[in-house]
């Protein structure tokens, strides 16, 4: 008997997360939000969804293991999809509040967008 695929929807202390859980049920999925690195390895994919700042998100991803059990998943073919913020910690830094590392993913800066003249 088969399964509706799992979703891990990563919780960093911020985000969308019931908006984004809903959306994949509504989809067919099961999303379950995941807020340590072993959940994610029950996972057929990982959705990163991103709301606030770029370092503070970085930073506790970081500090609960997230970063690297994300990066683990994604080099192992997981699907992944990066929200907004979630997209962006893939590059390899922000400019946003000074210069803050990603997970160096893809190769790049996010930076700020130029003034309007």
């Amino acid at each position: 008997m088969s399964r509706d695929p799992l979703i891990a929807v990563v919780d960093y202390g911020a985000g969308n997360l019931r908006s984004v859980s809903k959306a994949l049920e509504r989809s067919g999925l099961r999303a379950e939000v995941c807020r340590d690195p072993a959940s994610l390895r029950d996972a057929d994919g990982i959705v990163l969804p991103g709301v606030g700042a770029f370092a503070d998100a970085a930073t506790s991803l970081r500090a609960k293991g997230l970063d690297e059990a994300i990066m683990a998943a994604i080099d192992d073919g997981l699907p992944y999809l990066g929200l907004c913020l979630g997209l962006q910690l893939l590059f390899e830094e922000s400019e946003e509040h000074g210069s803050t590392p990603g997970f160096g993913l893809l190769p790049g800066r996010i930076e700020r967008f130029g003034d309007r003249d």
